[in-house]
Order: structure tokens, then C-alpha cells, then sequence
């Protein structure tokens, strides 16, 4: 379930429709999509904009315009319009009251304010580290005797007790984040998604809670360091995880957060998962209303060992099964039927189109969870974002260069320029709000990535 907030002055959404080309991508008549019996009631919950050729918000172009790159880069906005902006979003969603499993779902997540073109980007200088900047609240004295024999000496004491502030809050942020486990044991369940589910008060057969523990010991011993999982002490049915973006994706760096159940008939039959989406489709097999389709869960088909085995699938392998097999570099393909109906050169094309509108999303999916970390992930969320803030930032700049999404990794960004004229404007109309998000989260020196300075 969710609830949708409209924000005044904002584009039609591109969040939940992706066109390529001129036109739509037919889908194959002979395939379901993901036999959802349910797609046309989703589809009348989506909020696009017909009009929009591309997936993207267009903007007029200069007809004399030579400048290749002039066009897509934003205007000199102040800063004050864009701290203005960002407070109005962060106060739709402060002062929403939701109760647990509702998820809010945002206009403004799914369009960028947009701005004027200007000709020019200044040149950005090579990514450095990020660090924690928190201004302390540091008492004045308002003593006659005070002021008038102090003048010279409180801008001193109040320059270091900022920066031993900052250098203090630095080291506990990152020995959190570095400190985070990959899997442990907590309490509070009640912001679960599933949390109305389960045995209703009775008690669980033993052999079910024999594999429920076996589950997370594998969990514990195995995960990889890309996934970080949470389970419920009073309730072993529950689960949650975060998942990282693999490198060379259009999901790169991104946390993408699910919710498991575990069934009273489990392992007969497979946990129940669900997707943190904010409202946004970004890929086939992750929906809008948090559905996953994935042939391991039985949501989708599949043969053989594709789909859930009682007696050798586990957990594990779903969370696996998630971050390799839909969170991939090519994520157009997951649709049913694509890869014959669109094989070689033309294949290619649409899938690199996808995957730029698909990095579009993710943008907005890490500017959705700074604003509402998963509880018992908040320490994560921080250290992540602070941590890759200016890997971020950096692949923005190249992909607005023309770099192709999913080429840059760690700050290294290949020659070949493709990326298309809409997704550089995409990228400069989500940048500025990007440095914001992660400048509030505590990463510095980010304001060399804005674009219009």
C-alpha cells in the first residue's frame, strides 16, 4: 500500500514508464509480463507523461545552438532556490504519519526541479575523501568582561572545538559503517512490511523453527559484503536485507531494501519478499507496488533448479539470486521475450537506453532512502553515502560528458562517449539535488560537482 503526495511546480513523472527511441517498446504479445494477472490495474497507477517520447522531462533545444554540450547543462540557480527546494521536499516527508508496512510514495521523486541550460561546466577536480561536517553548539557568554577581553581569542577556541567536533564525529560515523555487521539478531519489528503476517500469536512447529535457524546461520557465515541482512529475535518469520549495487550496473552504488516473510508452510513453500520501491518501477522484475518477480520465489517460471527446491534453496540464494540476477548490466533483457524480439545492434541500443533512465531511478532511489533509512540500517545508510558520495557525483559528471552508465568504477571512466542527449540533461537536472542530499548526510567538499557554479 501506498500513499501518494503530490508537490506543487513539479514535471510530469518519468518514474514508472520508459520509452526508447521514437516510440514505445512493443512487448511481445505471446508473454505475460511476469504473469501478473494485475498489470492493468498497476498500470492505471502509474503516473507518466504520454506526451514524453524519450522517458525523460524534454526541454527546448537551441536551434543554433553548436555547442554539443551547452544545452544540457544547468543555469546558474542560487543556492537559496535550491535550499528552498529541498526543505519543501524534506518537509513532505517529515510530516507525513504512516503506519507501519505504508510506504509514502512522492511526486517529486519522480522529476527533478527542473532548470535553464547555460553553456558551460566548471571543470571538476579528482574525487577525494569524504568527511563528516557538523557545526557544534558552542555556548557565548555575553559578559561585558568576557567580550572585551576575548575578541581575539574566541574565533580561536571556537575554530578548534569545530574542528575536534568534526574530526570526533568523522571517526564515530566511520567506525560504525565499518564496524556494521553483515548479519545480526534485533527486536523492534513494527516498520515491517510483513509484520501482520506469520503464526498470529501461535506456537511454530519445531521443524520449522529448526530451518529458520539453519537459514541464518548459512546467512551468518556466507553472505557476501554487498548484502546485510537483519533478522527478529520474537519474530523468526521476518526478515529484512539491504542490498548494494553491483559495480558496472545502472544500479552501481545504490541500496536497494526488501522484506522477508517466511511462511508458516516454508520451505515447502518459498519466503515472501518485498521491494522498497518509493513508487519507482527501475527494473522488470522489481514493481512500483513492491512485487518481485523472480522464478526462486515462484513468481515468475522457470525449470528445474531456477525455481524454489524445499529440500536445497535457501535464503541466501534468493538475496544472491536478487543482486545478480536482476540488479544486472543489462537489465532491459529481464523482460520476457526481449532477447529475440530484439537481438544484435538494435538490442544493444534499447538496452543502453534502459539502462540510462534505469540510473535516472537509482539517483532517486538514494535520495529516497537518505530521507527514510530502514530501521536497525540507519548507521548504514549514512557511512554508505558519506563513504561514496564523490564516486557518485564523479560517474554523474562523466555520464554528462557522454560516458556510458555503468563504464565508470571507483573514479575510472572509460574514453568512449555514447550516453544520449536526454540522459545528460536527466543527469544535470538530478546532480545539484544530489550534492545536497549527500551534504546533509555528512559528506564534504561536494559542491565542486554542481553544475550552474
Amino acid at each position: 500500500m501506498e500513499v501518494e503526495i503530490d508537490i506543487k511546480d513539479t514535471d510530469d513523472s518519468i518514474a514508472n514508464k520508459t520509452k526508447h527511441d521514437d516510440q514505445d517498446v512493443v512487448k511481445p504479445t505471446n508473454v505475460s509480463d511476469h504473469g501478473d494477472e494485475n498489470e492493468e490495474e498497476e498500470e492505471e497507477e502509474e503516473d507518466f507523461d504520454d506526451d514524453d517520447d524519450d522517458g525523460m522531462v524534454e526541454f527546448d533545444d537551441d536551434d543554433d545552438d553548436d555547442d554539443e554540450d551547452g544545452d544540457y547543462y544547468m543555469s546558474e540557480n542560487s543556492k537559496e532556490d535550491d535550499e528552498a527546494h529541498y526543505l519543501s521536499m524534506q518537509a513532505q516527508f517529515d510530516n507525513v504519519d504512516l503506519p507501519p508496512g505504508v510506504e509514502a510514495s512522492f511526486s517529486w521523486l519522480s522529476d527533478p526541479q527542473p532548470a535553464q541550460p547555460v553553456t558551460s561546466a566548471k571543470p571538476i577536480d579528482p574525487p577525494v575523501e569524504t568527511h563528516d561536517h557538523e557545526i557544534p553548539n558552542i555556548p557565548f557568554c555575553t559578559s561585558n568582561d568576557v567580550a572585551s577581553s576575548s575578541s581575539s581569542v574566541l574565533p580561536n577556541v571556537i575554530s578548534t572545538s569545530r574542528a575536534e567536533n568534526e574530526d570526533k564525529t568523522k571517526d564515530e560515523v566511520k567506525q560504525k559503517f565499518e564496524n556494521f555487521k553483515s548479519f545480526d539478531i534485533v527486536d523492534d519489528f513494527s516498520d515491517h512490511h510483513f509484520n501482520n503476517a506469520g503464526f498470529q500469536g501461535q506456537q511454530p512447529p519445531k521443524t520449522w523453527t529448526k530451518k529458520i535457524q539453519d537459514e541464518w546461520k548459512i546467512l551468518e557465515k556466507d553472505l557476501p559484503d554487498t548484502i546485510f541482512v537483519r533478522v527478529y529475535e520474537s519474530r523468526m518469520d521476518l526478515l529484512r536485507a539491504v542490498i548494494v549495487g553491483p559495480a558496472g550496473t545502472p544500479y552501481h552504488d545504490g541500496l536497494f531494501v526488501f522484506d522477508v516473510h517466511f511462511p508458516p508452510t516454508y520451505p515447502d513453500t518459498p519466503p515472501m519478499v518485498y521491494y522498497y520501491s518509493g513508487g519507482l518501477r527501475l527494473n522488470p522484475n522489481l514493481y512500483d507496488d513492491g512485487k518481485v518477480c523472480l522464478s526462486l520465489l515462484n513468481t515468475w517460471t522457470g525449470h528445474g533448479s531456477e525455481k524454489w527446491m524445499p529440500n536445497n534453496s535457501t535464503m541466501l540464494q534468493v538475496l544472491v539470486s536478487i543482486q545478480a540476477l536482476i540488479l544486472n548490466d543489462k537489465p532491459f533483457f529481464n523482460e520476457p521475450g526481449y532477447d529475440d524480439m530484439y537481438p544484435g545492434v538494435a538490442g544493444d541500443e534499447k538496452s543502453k537506453s534502459y539502462n540510462e533512465d534505469m540510473f535516472i531511478l537509482s539517483l532517486k532511489t538514494m535520495i529516497y532512502t537518505l530521507r527514510r533509512p530502514p530501521k536497525y540500517f540507519e548507521e548504514l545508510v549514512v557511512g554508505h553515502f558519506r563513504s561514496r558520495a564523490h564516486v557518485i557525483l564523479s560517474a554523474c559528471r562523466a555520464y554528462m560528458d557522454g560516458v556510458e552508465v555503468g563504464s565508470t568504477i571507483d573514479g575510472e571512466h572509460p574514453v568512449d562517449k555514447s550516453g544520449s542527449k536526454q540522459f545528460k540533461a536527466a543527469v544535470g537536472r538530478m546532480i545539484n539535488g544530489l550534492v545536497s542530499s549527500f551534504s546533509r548526510s555528512g559528506a564534504t567538499d561536494c559542491d565542486q560537482y554542481r553544475v550552474g557554479n
